[in-house]
């Protein structure tokens, strides 16, 4: 999980209590993910708890200071060395709110698109407005924060031209070929089998 390596990784750069941790993240990443001081706290005991960090000095205010240890770092260098694994299969709720809605008699699929679609560029117009309102494009807090937003805008994009994809493929086939009914055959308990491709066998 980004979060759990992510503040490994800001620790490695030097010693930090919970809040001025929270505020690393955020300047790091434009507080586009934002995190609770719970979570942080709920983070470093669990990173405590694997031995990748530990309590350090307590200042006059009464903050404790958090530290990485040598497998803190360790898992850092490997984190920042190893691509970020995609999980198979989707959980998007976009991607199979359609393919339910596409398989249901009455539901006109053209609409929920359409509606899906006029969310999603009013999203896009939002980060493309955030992204130019930067003041200091060359700073490196700036910079941080343009990465995290430039990713959001391709995937606003891709997702816009996924929703045109799709209209055009279902537009090909009329609504009540792809309704599915009711199946009158009773399941098997279980999960079913599946292929090398994560479908389920036919």
């Amino acid at each position: 999980m980004s979060v759990r390596q992510s503040l490994l990784a800001i620790l490695d750069q030097g010693s930090c209590y919970g809040y001025q941790l929270r505020a690393e993240f955020d300047r790091r990443t434009g507080s586009t993910w934002p995190l609770n001081v719970g979570q942080i706290y709920n983070t470093l005991d669990r990173l405590e708890r694997d031995g990748l960090v530990e309590k350090g000095d307590v200042d006059d205010q009464g903050h404790v200071y958090w530290s990485i240890t040598d497998a803190g770092r360790s898992e850092v260098t490997e984190w920042l060395d190893s691509p970020v694994e995609r999980a198979q299969g989707t959980r998007d709720e976009l991607a199979i709110k359609l393919a339910v809605a596409a398989t249901l008699p009455g539901v006109d699929v053209s609409r929920v698109i359409q509606a899906q679609r006029a969310a999603s560029l009013a999203a896009l117009q939002e980060l493309n407005r955030a992204k130019y309102s930067g003041k200091n494009p060359d700073g490196p807090e700036e910079l941080a924060w343009t990465l995290v937003v430039d990713s959001m805008i391709f995937a606003a994009e891709a997702e816009v031209r996924w929703l045109d994809h799709t209209e055009q493929r279902l537009a090909a086939h009329p609504h009540h070929a792809m309704a599915l009914e009711l199946s009158s055959e009773r399941p098997k308990r279980g999960r079913p089998a599946k292929a090398a491709t994560g479908r389920a066998d036919a």
